[in-house]
């Protein structure tokens, strides 16, 4: 006999229902549709009665509201493991910290955080504890408690929330106390940067670096920035140090010479006052006198004193020369001083012009930005941009105009680049942009936005709008390459953007 379809067998329960006289009802079906198959049916879901269920089931609190979204699923979608999964939630629910029974179903329970998951959460946490302060021990016990409990096993979602929800709360308390305590140190550290400035007005190197201080902490701090602040504020410290103690040496050195100067002077008006009352006194000896003998010894006592005021001037005069020789080489020793320092200036990381780096800050940069790379594998760019038609701007307007041009157009680019892009006077009108973590293309894109920027800031003098460009050449820099190598290439690209009608950016 051929085995019969289901459709068949639906038939035959049809015609079975109607010859018994039976109700068409879903159970009634099941029944004889089992009888004739030979085989018996799988309970149907009770989606119904547990919905009847679910209208009932409280919903006020978080984890209750969580539990009930995951058993409403669980019914629309038939779903026998995750219904049994929810259960289990609200009996651990309803017990706190009592122990489960172990009817657990084959499967872990939905509620129950991933180990994986659990320890990643945890090294989280305990991250944001190193980087707060200690002076709230609230915030970092319940963070110790927290990662304890995630490190503990098969820690449930339910508890979890409850404790990530408080270690939130107090976090966010403490996030705004420290952001305020930095802000306000900022806001101090820049006070003291303005004092330096308006201290060193007189020194020109040294007013540039502080208003390069005050300029790097007004913006918002990145460990670069700090490194360059660092930097900038040691070559400062150097610079005070070392005209301090010029000063000092110099004005303890002219009191000295002025002492002995007016020391000098009271002993010739004291030999000159002397050697006037004995020429006085001579005179009337003389002049009463009635015989050569009473003469000859007034004339022993006036060639006395004579020869001895001869001696005092001439040593006066000596000790004079030799006070005036002094005073010559202190002064040109003041003058080897001011150029070593200046060649100390020079030295130092930064450009007093534009506040930007110089040669040597430069290369510090470079080094650092390319073992930085090297090691997190990402990418290095150069750019090396000259200012365009600049000697006809010195030419028309003088040099001063053309140094306010180099420093607008040094001011334009920190506004438009990002914190961690550091630009370099190289030369003249060359500056040097160094862009870390940038691709080629990337750097390329950088170069012509800030030209956009360029056109929209335009540079003024007496009131006459000047539009500053510059040709750029760009480098992305190779694996085995040095910065120089880097550098010559986008170099030799800017050349070729100039050649092309310049404000243009070639890659190199």
């Amino acid at each position: 006999m051929a085995e019969r379809t289901p459709s068949d067998i639906a038939r035959e329960t049809l015609k079975q229902l109607a010859v018994r006289r039976m109700a068409p009802t879903p159970e009634h079906f099941r029944s004889i549709y089992d009888e004739i198959a030979g085989v018996r049916s799988p309970a149907p879901f009770p989606e119904g009665p547990l919905r009847q269920i679910l209208r009932v089931v409280p919903g006020q609190t978080p984890v209750q509201r969580r539990l009930l979204e995951q058993f409403e699923k669980a019914v629309s979608a038939s779903d026998w493991s995750a219904l049994q999964a929810v259960m289990v939630g609200y009996a651990k629910l309803g017990m706190g910290n009592a122990p489960v029974a172990e009817a657990a179903p084959a499967g872990p329970p939905a509620t129950v955080l991933p180990d994986e998951l659990a320890e990643q959460i945890a090294r989280l946490v305990d991250n944001m504890l190193a980087g707060l302060s200690s002076d709230d021990a609230r915030v970092h016990l319940l963070g110790e408690q927290l990662v304890q409990f995630l490190r503990s096993p098969a820690p449930p979602c339910s508890t979890l929330q409850l404790m990530l929800a408080n270690f939130s709360f107090r976090l966010s308390f403490a996030a705004e106390d420290q952001a305020a305590v930095r802000n306000l140190l900022l806001e101090l550290l820049h006070m003291v940067f303005q004092n330096m400035a308006a201290l060193s007005a007189d020194d020109r190197w040294l007013a540039g670096q502080t208003e390069a201080l005050v300029q790097a902490t007004a913006q918002p701090l990145t460990l670069r920035r700090l490194d360059d602040v660092q930097r900038r504020l040691k070559d400062v410290i150097f610079k005070q140090t070392e005209a301090k103690s010029r000063m000092v040496e110099a004005q303890e050195q002219m009191k000295e010479m002025l002492g002995a100067f007016i020391e000098r002077l009271r002993a010739m008006t004291e030999a000159s006052s002397s050697y006037h009352d004995t020429m006085e006194a001579c005179a009337q000896q003389i002049a009463s006198a009635s015989t050569l003998e009473e003469i000859a010894p007034v004339l022993k006592q006036v060639m006395g004193a004579t020869r001895s005021m001869a001696l005092d001037s001439r040593l006066a005069h000596d000790e004079l020369h030799e006070l005036r020789q002094r005073a010559q080489d202190k002064h040109t020793e003041l003058v080897r001083l001011q150029q070593t320092l200046d060649q100390v200036s020079q030295q130092a990381r930064h450009d007093p012009l534009t506040g930007s780096l110089n040669r040597k800050g430069l290369d510090e940069v470079l080094e650092r930005e390319i073992s930085r790379g090297r090691r997190a594998e990402t990418p290095l760019c150069v750019a090396l941009l000259d200012v365009d038609n600049f000697k006809h701007i010195n030419d028309r307007l003088g040099h001063a105009t053309g140094d306010a041009a180099l420093v607008h157009l040094a001011n334009v680019v920190r506004s438009v680049m990002r914190p961690q892009d550091m630009l370099a006077r190289y030369g003249g009108e060359e500056f040097v942009l160094v862009l870390p973590d940038t691709a080629l293309a990337s750097g390329i894109e950088a170069m012509q936005r800030l030209q956009r920027e360029l056109t929209k800031n335009f540079f003024l003098k007496d009131n006459e709008k000047l539009l500053i460009t510059f040709s750029a050449g760009v480098a992305q820099l190779a694996a085995s390459e040095d910065s120089q190598d880097a550098i010559a290439r986008a170099d030799q690209a800017m050349y070729l953007a100039k050649r092309q009608g310049k404000n243009r950016v070639v890659a190199g």
